[in-house]
């Protein structure tokens, strides 16, 4: 088994659990009978060692929630747009493919596997220290072709069908997609809204792929304005952080604030 060491907020929690807690039982074992059994002098307990015993179930508990279950995330883009907009604040299923460590990020327990259609958290592969959300389009083993001018994706060799909703009018930061056409985008088991420019977009570097196996082909719902893996590949399985599933808030200055009608929704 790789053990890949990545140096980011869990391993800052993972330490600082860590040295609150040995600090906490060192003065338990070792300082704290000492203290007792000294007749003339105070018994007050050194402040380092009141701070470790107060903020070791804080750590802890911070540590198990986002390490296990859920990760809170903000949205500073708009290549996800119509689903998730700029200043969405999102929670992100951390078990729902499998439970890994902290730190070095190895799986210990499968659950459950990416599906198409899936919003998905993961590290950037051509620099694993930034976390990216796009929609799973294409699962190990098929074989994806996207036409740049039909804006048309093909998996395994079945046109993916399209339907136009209306004309897209964006708010707030994404007040510049407006005249987009929304169109909603019927992938096999998964049916999601799309942004396209019908005569706008760089074309793609891969346009199509044999994905390979523990990999992943994903896109942003904002098609013609995301950098996804039509520019840098594919996305290995080791690099998924999990599956985003709800918006708690959003937060969008140029949308006057916060958006009420967001908070609470589902991720589809």
């Amino acid at each position: 088994m790789d053990w890949n060491f990545n140096w980011d907020l869990a391993t800052i929690l993972v330490l600082l659990t860590l040295g609150s807690g040995l600090i906490w039982l060192f003065d338990k074992w070792f300082l704290a009978p000492r203290r007792a059994a000294a007749k003339d002098k105070p018994k007050q307990v050194p402040l380092m060692v009141d701070l470790a015993r107060s903020l070791f179930p804080v750590f802890l508990i911070v540590l198990l929630l986002r390490s296990f279950l859920v990760e809170p995330f903000r949205i500073p883009s708009g290549s996800m747009m119509p689903t998730l907009l700029v200043g969405d604040f999102i929670l992100v299923n951390k078990f729902i493919y499998g439970i890994r460590l902290p730190m070095f990020n190895n799986k210990v327990i499968e659950i459950g596997e990416p599906q198409r259609g899936d919003v998905v958290v993961f590290r950037y592969p051509e620099d694993p220290s930034i976390p990216y959300i796009k929609r799973i389009i294409a699962l190990p083993g098929d074989h994806l072709e996207y036409n740049d001018a039909k804006k048309m994706l093909y998996i395994n060799n079945e046109p993916v069908p399209q339907q136009f909703v209306k004309t897209y009018i964006g708010v707030g930061a994404g007040s510049g997609m407006t005249g987009s056409e929304l169109r909603k985008e019927y992938l096999p088991g998964a049916t999601h809204n799309i942004l396209i420019i019908p005569n706008g977009g760089q074309p793609a570097v891969y346009n199509q792929w044999v994905v390979p196996p523990k990999q992943y082909v994903v896109f942003g719902d904002n098609r013609d304005n995301s950098r996804d893996s039509r520019f840098w590949g594919t996305v290995p399985e080791e690099n998924l952080i999990g599956k985003a599933f709800f918006i708690w808030m959003n937060w969008d200055l140029k949308n006057g604030g916060i958006s009420w009608e967001r908070i609470g929704t589902h991720i589809h």
